[in-house]
């Protein structure tokens, strides 16, 4: 598999207290199949397969009070130097850089409003394997109550640069990696969404129908946050798992 390019969101996992209901929940949903990984120490983490394809991982979390998140990971050929680059920006580190098996080495850390990301530097997994395609990943968002101090962090830390447009009413930004775009970013939205959330980092996967999987999602145990809407990426709605965690999902304009 091809290297995914530092700067770019490669890689997506679930920390739940409930992992076996996760795994029947989003296979259900996504038509996932699931990897559990084999040492005692990776507590039963298990890897999302979508056509024999690694897309997104799901495990227990860090500790006891941990709510349920979908967590964003961005690719880095450096995992140290971002966390040095993190705290120089005004962030904090969270879980120091260290080494996951052989698998890579990843680091925890938030930006100065709060937001929680991942950084990968990969070994012998690079990542996710399939993206924009229904059942992958295909897009990552931050919602942030302080946009221009998140223009400059991230900035500072992963070299994006924003790009700022208007969209539904209000600012949105597109952060560019070299020639690509990587991620968005937009204000906290109110409707459907708790009102003490704080920055936050969302996930998105692709589908073929927008609709159908937030109804099936619903009739799995799963709630509708805010329900499909027609948005430039193609029609999307954001949803919660029976454990609680949000993610959204996209079915991608053509």
């Amino acid at each position: 598999m091809s290297a995914i390019e530092p700067g770019t969101p490669c890689w997506a996992d679930l920390a739940t207290p409930d992992l076996a209901g996760t795994k029947r929940f989003y296979s259900e949903l996504f038509g996932w199949t699931g990897r559990v990984a084999p040492q005692p120490e990776a507590g039963g983490y298990t890897t999302f397969l979508k056509n024999d394809r690694a897309v997104a991982g799901a495990g227990p979390p860090a500790t006891a009070d941990q709510v349920p998140i979908w967590s964003t990971y961005v690719a880095t050929d450096d995992a140290d130097l971002a966390a040095t680059r993190v705290e120089a920006a005004g962030g904090q580190v969270l879980i120091a850089p260290f080494d996951v098996l052989d698998q890579g080495r990843m680091g925890v850390f938030s930006d100065p409003a709060g937001a929680v990301f991942s950084v990968w530097q990969p070994m012998r997994m690079r990542g996710a394997e399939l993206f924009d395609a229904p059942g992958a990943m295909c897009w990552n968002e931050l919602v942030s109550p302080d946009p221009e101090g998140a223009r400059v962090f991230y900035e500072l830390v992963f070299g994006w640069h924003p790009e700022s447009l208007p969209a539904d009413g209000t600012e949105y930004t597109r952060w560019r990696c070299g020639t690509r775009i990587v991620a968005g970013m937009m204000p906290p939205l109110g409707d459907g969404y708790p009102d003490d959330l704080p920055a936050y980092w969302s996930v998105f996967f692709a589908v073929a129908d927008a609709d159908a999987t937030a109804a099936r999602a619903a009739e799995l145990g799963g709630t509708v946050l805010v329900p499909p809407r027609d948005l430039a990426r193609g029609r999307t709605a954001a949803l919660r798992d029976p454990a609680g965690a949000l993610f959204s999902v996209t079915a991608l304009a053509r």
